[in-house]
């Protein structure tokens, strides 16, 4: 195939590429609001704050947010939801967006229809009230009145908006499994790490003891990742002491000064 000539851009190419450019800055007036009602943007630095806008304006760009049950949604809540999905993204970037493409909110607590096979072959089934679900390959899901309790109670550990999208990013690397997409080295320190912390959170657990996270971190390994990455923005002084090579992870991996 002929190559073209060095500097030549296709124009089909540069016509597509302009269709799928975010805008280039977002509502001030809204921004400035969006910083003032959700208290864990309060402390970004100027940088921080500029790369959340860029991620914020692409994300409702290129996701459309869809409220369900009658719920109403303006440029505010919008907004909001845009900037706690994107907040994790600081350290990881635009990629962190790949792969799926509608953000849907319930008004509250949505039901779904769950199915367990047990040890002896028999079928369960059951309905489970959630607050939040993200699909591996489709919509991430939330209840509008769980993220307004989280913004209510900021530094409690819980944020269901960043809970989900760790699930995202745990999905990136196609399989979800409590490690994001990361260079091999740290993948294997990662790896070892978290199972290390996630068996012994499962022994505290298992033996009725309170746990200073919440149990259920220790639904499985990619629970436990994205439990702790709520508490990394929510409660990060908690985290540090209750599971220190965790936390050390999680902010080398969300922290919007690493490069990768």
């Amino acid at each position: 195939m002929a190559q073209l000539p060095s500097g030549h851009v296709p124009l089909i190419g540069s016509w597509f590429g302009w269709l799928k450019r975010p805008p280039h800055s977002l509502d001030t007036e809204i921004w400035a609001d969006t910083r003032r009602s959700v208290p864990l943007l309060h402390d970004l630095h100027a940088s921080s704050d500029a790369a959340l806008q860029s991620l914020v304006a692409r994300f409702l760009h290129e996701k459309t947010i869809t409220p369900l049950a009658g719920l109403v949604l303006d440029a505010r809540a919008r907004m909001q939801l845009a900037a706690l999905c994107c907040l994790p993204l600081l350290g990881f970037g635009a990629k962190g967006l790949r792969g799926w493409s509608q953000l849907l909110v319930y008004p509250d607590a949505f039901r779904v229809q769950r199915s367990h096979v047990d040890a002896a072959g028999v079928l369960h089934e059951f309905e489970d009230d959630l607050s939040g679900e993200s699909w591996e390959a489709g919509p991430l899901i939330l209840s509008w009145a769980d993220v307004q309790a989280d913004l209510a109670d900021p530094f409690a550990g819980f944020c269901v908006a960043i809970h989900e999208m760790a699930h995202k990013l745990d999905a990136l690397d196609g399989a979800m499994d409590g490690t994001p997409p990361l260079p091999r080295a740290w993948q294997r320190e990662w790896a070892a790490d978290f199972q290390r912390q996630y068996d012994a959170f499962c022994d505290e657990v298992d033996s009725g003891r309170d746990t200073a996270i919440d149990a259920y971190a220790s639904e499985s390994p990619e629970e436990f990742f994205a439990v702790t990455s709520e508490y990394h923005f929510s409660a990060p002084a908690l985290l540090q002491a209750e599971m220190p090579r965790v936390a050390a992870h999680l902010q080398r991996f969300y922290n919007p000064t690493r490069t990768m």
